[in-house]
C-alpha cells in the first residue's frame, strides 16, 4: 500500500513545513502515485480529473532540484490559458515559501510585454507561461532555456484543442535533450499519445479514476427543446438559488445570449468569452471569485483555470462533446469534501452524447422532469451576496490589501466581518463588501483617504 504522508518523500525540512503550515498532510491520489517518480528523474503522463492535487503534484518535483542561486530558467509550465497560468503560478509560490529566493514569474498574453522584458532581465527559477508568449520570448532571445531541468505541459489536452502544437514542439525544440518533462491532462485523446510519444522518454503512465463519486457530486439530468432551454436555465437558477454557479456553454455568441437572458430575469450573470479585454476579464472573474457574481456563463476553454473554492452548481447548458469534457465540467463543483449539483439541459439532437456519458460511467442517467423544477421568484432577484468596489490604485502604487481594509474598517467604519475578499493587481485593486452596505462603503472611501491618498473608488 502506499504511504500517502508527505513525510515519506525525500522533500527538505523547509518544504515539509511549509506544507504543514498549508495545511497539507496526506497526499491526493494523483499526488501519491506521481511524486515518487517524479522525485526521481523519472517522465511522466498522469491523467486526472480537475480538483485532484495535480498542481502540487508537479509543483513539488519541479522545484526540489532547483539551485536558487542561479536566475536562470531551470523549470517551464506551459498552460493553455492566462487563467489558469495565472493560477498555477499562485500556487507555486506558496509552495516555495519556505525556500530562499526562489521566483516565479508568469509569461501570458495580453498584456504588455515591457515589464515582462524587464523581469526576464532580473531573471527567473521557475517561469509559468502560455506557449504563444513563452514561443515570443524565445523568439526575441530574452528568454532562454538552457538551463532547464523541468518542462511541465498543464492541461496538454486543452492546449492541443487550441492548436498550440506546433508552438509546444518550438518551445521543447530550444530545451536541452536531458530534462524532465511532465505531462498533465484531464483526457488522453489520440493527439496526447502522440505528443507523448515526441517528447518524453520511457515516461510512467498514471490514471486516478477519472469519474466523480455519486456521493459527492449529484447529477441530473433534463430534456429540453432548443427553444425551451434559456427558461430552462432561468427556472433552475431560482429553484435552487446558488450563491455561486458555473454555466458552460459551447461557443461566445451562445454565452452572451444566455448572460443577457438571466441579467433581464434578474440573475447576477456575466459572460466570460475571449473577446474581452485582460481588464474586463480580470474584472468578470475577480467579482466572480469574490462571490458579487451568482453566475458565470463560459466556454471550457475560458472556465480552465478559475480559483473557486466552492462552487454551489454547474449547469450544462448544453451537454459536451465527450464524456471527458463531461466529467472535466462537473468536476468544478464537489471539491475539497464538499458536495456538489451538476444539472445537464440535453435537447432531442444531444442524446447521443448523454447515451455516451451513460457508457463512461457504467449506470443509467437520473433523468427528472422539468415540470417538477419549482422557481421561487417569491424571494426575490438572484442578486450575489457582495458587491465588488474597484479602487484605482493597485500593487505598482505600494498599495497592500491591509491599506484598504484599514481605511474601511477605520474611518469608514465599516465592520472587518462585513468585508471580503480584496484583489490587487498592477493598478488597480477590488474589494468586495456585503451588498447591503456597499453604498455607504463606497461613499466613505470616496470622501476619505487610503494610505494617506484620495483615490478614485467606483462600484463594478
Amino acid at each position: 500500500m502506499t504511504d500517502t504522508n508527505f513525510a515519506s518523500l525525500p522533500l527538505s525540512a523547509p518544504t515539509l513545513a511549509t506544507l504543514a503550515s498549508l495545511g497539507f498532510a496526506e497526499m491526493t491520489p494523483i499526488q501519491a502515485q506521481s511524486l515518487p517518480l517524479i522525485l526521481q528523474g523519472r517522465d511522466v503522463i498522469a491523467q486526472a480529473k480537475t480538483g485532484s492535487g495535480k498542481t502540487a503534484a508537479f509543483g513539488l518535483g519541479l522545484l526540489h532540484p532547483l539551485n536558487p542561486r542561479f536566475f536562470g530558467c531551470q523549470a517551464l509550465v506551459l498552460c493553455p490559458t492566462r487563467e489558469l497560468a495565472d493560477q498555477v503560478a499562485k500556487d507555486l509560490r506558496r509552495l516555495a515559501r519556505g525556500s530562499d529566493n526562489v521566483k516565479v514569474l508568469t509569461l501570458c498574453g495580453g498584456v504588455p510585454m515591457g515589464p515582462q522584458i524587464g523581469s526576464l532581465e532580473h531573471g527567473a527559477q521557475v517561469i509559468v507561461g502560455t506557449p504563444g508568449r513563452v514561443q515570443k520570448y524565445l523568439s526575441k532571445g530574452t528568454l532562454s532555456l538552457d538551463g532547464l531541468n523541468t518542462l511541465v505541459l498543464d492541461e496538454a489536452d486543452r492546449m492541443l484543442d487550441m492548436g498550440f502544437v506546433d508552438s509546444i514542439a518550438e518551445i521543447i525544440g530550444q530545451t536541452p535533450a536531458r530534462r524532465q518533462t511532465l505531462l498533465f491532462s484531464a483526457t488522453y485523446p489520440a493527439g496526447i499519445e502522440a505528443l507523448a510519444g515526441r517528447f518524453l522518454r520511457d515516461p510512467a503512465r498514471i490514471e486516478v479514476a477519472t469519474q466523480h463519486d455519486d456521493q459527492q457530486i449529484e447529477q441530473r439530468f433534463y430534456e429540453v427543446t432548443p427553444e425551451t432551454r434559456l427558461e430552462a436555465v432561468t427556472r433552475l437558477l431560482y429553484s435552487l438559488r446558488p450563491t455561486s454557479c458555473v454555466a458552460f456553454c459551447f461557443t461566445k455568441q451562445q454565452c452572451q445570449e444566455v448572460a443577457d437572458h438571466l441579467a433581464a430575469k434578474g440573475v447576477s450573470a456575466m459572460a466570460l468569452n475571449g473577446d474581452l479585454d485582460q481588464r474586463d476579464r480580470d474584472q468578470v472573474l475577480g467579482m466572480f471569485a469574490n462571490r458579487s457574481l451568482s453566475v458565470l456563463v463560459a466556454t471550457d476553454v475560458a472556465a480552465r483555470g478559475l480559483d473557486i473554492a466552492s462552487l454551489d452548481l454547474v449547469i450544462n447548458v448544453e451537454l459536451g462533446r465527450d464524456p471527458e469534457t463531461h466529467i472535466h465540467r462537473i468536476g468544478r463543483t464537489g471539491r475539497a469534501g464538499e458536495k456538489g449539483l451538476a444539472v445537464s439541459l440535453v435537447a432531442p439532437k444531444e442524446m447521443r452524447r448523454a447515451l455516451a456519458i451513460e457508457d463512461q460511467q457504467k449506470g443509467a442517467i437520473q433523468w427528472r422532469p422539468l415540470d417538477e423544477v419549482r422557481p421561487h421568484v417569491d424571494r426575490g432577484p438572484l442578486q450575489a451576496p457582495m458587491a465588488t468596489l474597484c479602487i484605482g490604485a493597485g500593487r505598482k502604487q505600494k498599495l497592500r490589501p491591509g491599506d484598504i481594509l484599514g481605511a474601511l474598517t477605520g474611518d469608514a467604519g465599516i465592520p472587518g466581518a462585513r468585508v471580503g475578499k480584496i484583489t490587487l493587481f498592477d493598478n488597480q485593486a477590488y474589494v468586495a463588501v456585503e451588498r447591503a452596505i456597499a453604498d455607504k462603503a463606497l461613499q466613505r472611501l470616496s470622501q476619505g483617504k487610503i494610505k494617506g491618498r484620495s483615490l478614485r473608488v467606483r462600484a463594478l
